[in-house]
């Protein structure tokens, strides 16, 4: 019942006055939810929706229990819009389906996308999650599905980074998006890649700064929205995505729906020669060497993620690529020495080492994008086959190779240098033992506040014009981070309503709970999160917010020391408050924080340098391809 939940909110959402108030009739709204309904094999889960329906309003809510695969009792119901998240693996030995589908297959996801395209309207649209081997397999029955899409549904795909529905699985997903109608008067299908959706990809799904989502909705909508209106699409140049025609994803019979194939494609020039993957190398697989099997020596015992430990023997002479093949599946890495790549990974095997050189070939793969082609659930597995059905690898003569190498090695010094700095340095108040010492608790000097979410099922709540701050408006990589605006705002009501508190500017932003010692300085009034402890400076003439921040830095591992707690760890308001600081006169603590920023905007200096390299490295192995981004 998720989709349809949030489908009937966003409904409500954008049915609102200025004020927050339904503009939708009482019988609109019956007339409404009457049109939900919603289909589900197990008889548990069919209790369970209804059950999340009726406590969401629904006061007659329609699931039914039905194998839409096996069964044809309701085959002629048709819907305008479908959502779904179909399962991505099927049986063992495969399914027994009737026989009324475009595509004859026993494979669950080729069936279940064919089932959700022939049973749209005349006009209906779908939003589809599917595995990736929907995308790319060269499967028969796969090849007529994406020739079906293509011919007469698809409008859009959306890839997403593997890793978006951890810790439930690890599979590379992507979105097929559907409209019978705008399929039919374009030639063309746009593809968009979401590298980040503001939380990490691993197991605890944190959240990170990084959030691809807004942009690709707006570029999504965008597009849509020209398709329409009957607008030329040659001025549209979505910076996360490209639009591909028709006859090209037909090309060559395999009907692929990777995105990037297509932009590959769309740069390669003629001047470096295209071969196939398996032409200029293959990939092998590495060996099994359980670690009591393993004698210490000089040679690298190479993994997924890197170096794992060291063997007196070696499997590969170096220097060597080895590509991850379970777990990091994808990650490409460059050994200089002998190794042994162990059975999680392929190494490289030059077909002919006269005409390609190894490290040449180590910056192609790098920029070939193979995660994206992981797949698999539980752990990420890269199919060798996928890769070489996926790429074509430029070959330019091996002078030319080297010449590249060369320049990038360049580039690649000079990044090096740069991150040591950027790794290295954290900011120093060096302390003198005469200065006192005060505690956050004192209440003649500060004010502790922790913070509070507004209950997110309440709309009026959301979306107004009060920041509130969470973690993904706090960068790792800041020491203190200078907060202006944030992700998500709160309303007037959502505050008063709630146990989150409006903190002055000027405050010092701590983090507290699971991700611990996170360090902001808000420059306008905010609300946070339960996750954070706020630091109010009630007398300004004795501590300024920056020194109070900087001071936090040397306080972080006691932080972390002092938390407690089962799922996440997290320092009590009352802990925090015995938390001591150094505090010099404020002459001194001006003093200090001007060291401190004249040595941060150095550091920065270093990242924007790191930037500028890489982009170098970029637009040298774009050369190779003809132009563009490799």
């Amino acid at each position: 019942a998720g989709f349809l939940i949030s489908s009937w909110k966003h409904i409500l959402k954008a049915n609102t006055d200025a004020k927050g108030n339904s503009t939708l009739t009482p019988d609109e709204k019956r007339n409404l939810a009457a049109n939900f309904s919603g289909y589900d094999i197990s008889p548990d889960m069919v209790r369970l929706s209804l059950v999340n329906l009726y406590l969401h309003g629904f006061a007659d809510p329609h699931i039914y229990e039905y194998d839409t695969l096996s069964s044809q009792d309701r085959w002629n119901d048709r819907a305008d819009v479908i959502l779904a998240n179909p399962p991505f693996m099927s049986p063992k030995g495969g399914i027994r389906p009737h026989n009324r589908f475009s595509v004859q297959s026993k494979r669950s996801e080729v069936l279940f996308v064919d089932y959700m395209a022939e049973h749209l309207t005349p006009r209906g649209r779908a939003g589809i999650i599917v595995p990736e081997g929907i995308i790319f397999q060269s499967g028969t029955a796969y090849k007529q599905l994406r020739k079906l899409l293509v011919e007469e549904y698809l409008v859009a795909v959306v890839s997403l980074p593997a890793g978006v529905f951890n810790p439930y699985s690890g599979v590379k997903t992507s979105i097929l998006i559907l409209d019978r109608a705008l399929a039919k008067r374009t030639d063309s299908i746009s593809f968009f890649k979401v590298q980040n959706d503001g939380f990490g990809l691993g197991a605890q799904r944190r959240e990170i700064e990084k959030n691809d989502l807004p942009q690709a909705t707006r570029e999504i909508a965008e597009y849509l929205r020209r398709l329409r209106a009957g607008e030329p699409l040659d001025s549209f140049n979505p910076t996360l995505g490209l639009i591909v025609k028709k006859e090209k994803i037909a090309a060559n019979g395999d009907w692929n729906l990777s995105g990037e194939r297509y932009r590959e494609n769309g740069q390669r020039s003629s001047d470096s020669p295209l071969f196939r993957f398996e032409e200029v190398c293959t990939l092998e697989y590495g060996s099994s060497l359980p670690k009591e099997k393993r004698v210490e020596g000089p040679y690298p015992v190479v993994g997924s993620n890197g170096i794992t430990g060291y063997h007196n023997e070696y499997l590969v002479e170096g220097p060597a690529i080895i590509v991850g093949r379970k777990g990091s599946a994808g990650e490409v890495t460059l050994i200089e020495q002998n190794c042994f790549p162990i059975d999680t990974t392929y190494y490289v095997k030059q077909v002919d080492p006269s005409k390609s050189d190894i490290v040449f070939l180590y910056r192609i793969l790098k920029s070939l994008g193979l995660p994206d082609l992981r797949g698999g659930a539980g752990i990420p597995g890269l199919n060798r086959t996928d890769v070489y059905q996926a790429h074509r690898i430029p070959l330019p003569p091996l002078e030319v190779q080297k010449e590249i190498v060369a320049e990038i090695e360049g580039y690649q010094k000079v990044i090096d240098g740069a991150r040591m700095v950027v790794e290295n340095y954290r900011p120093h108040i060096p302390i003198d033992p005469d200065w006192p010492m005060v505690e956050l608790g004192d209440k003649s000097l500060f004010r502790i506040e922790s913070g509070g979410t507004p209950r997110s099922s309440i709309s009026e709540y959301w979306d107004g014009g009060i920041p509130w701050a969470t973690l993904v408006d706090l960068p790792p990589d800041n020491f203190v981070t200078q907060i202006t605006s944030t992700v998500r705002t709160i309303s007037d009501k959502g505050l008063q309503e709630s146990s989150a508190k409006l903190i002055p500017a000027d405050s010092v932003i701590v983090s507290t709970r699971a991700t611990i010692g996170r360090i902001a300085i808000n420059r306008v009034p905010i609300a946070t999160n339960q996750g954070f402890k706020n630091i109010i400076i009630e007398d300004k003439s004795r501590a300024i917010p920056e020194f109070v921040a900087f001071a936090m830095i040397r306080l972080v591992p006691t932080m972390k020391e002092w938390a407690t707690g089962g799922t996440f760890a997290e320092i009590s308001k009352s802990k925090f408050c015995e938390l001591e600081i150094s505090l010099p006169s404020i002459e001194v603590q001006k003093e200090i924080v001007a060291e401190i920023e004249a040595e941060e905007a150095l550091v920065q200096a270093n990242r924007d340098l790191i930037a500028r390299f890489e982009k170098k490295i970029q637009s040298t192995l774009a050369r190779v391809w003809g132009g563009g981004n490799p």
